[in-house]
């Protein structure tokens, strides 16, 4: 088998407003923004990337996949994130070394807390 991960596609109701936001939060760099699609990846020509798509619909449920960050400071971070825009979430997971963030658009992501040893 040979499959190389491209990218992962995200519904948004603004592709080029949530796209600019991840890519402020992550520090990517934009590779395409045209009418109905915004992608970023971590350099010009390395994958995988997230390409935000326009839809009609608005975000009801919990996402049935969400994106985890481990960062050398998960304080720091948090807070980097929450200044940039991102909501805490409650999701019902209850005290836990990660912490759930919402972005702009209502998506959940993790920031992680120190790796085990």
């Amino acid at each position: 088998m040979n499959l190389e991960w491209e990218q992962v596609m995200v519904d948004s109701a603004d592709p080029t407003a949530l796209g600019r936001w991840w890519a402020e939060a992550l520090g990517w760099v934009v590779v395409d923004d045209s009418a109905e699609t915004f992608e970023i990846r971590p350099e010009q020509d390395r994958l995988p990337g997230l390409l935000f798509v326009r839809v009609p619909e608005k975000k009801t449920i919990k996402n049935r996949l969400h994106l985890d960050f481990r960062p050398e400071d998960q304080e720091a971070e948090v807070t980097r994130l929450l200044a940039l825009g991102a909501r805490r979430a409650d999701l019902g997971q209850g005290e836990q070394s990660w912490v759930t963030l919402w972005d702009p658009e209502g998506n959940e992501f993790c920031v992680l807390g120190p790796r085990r040893s």
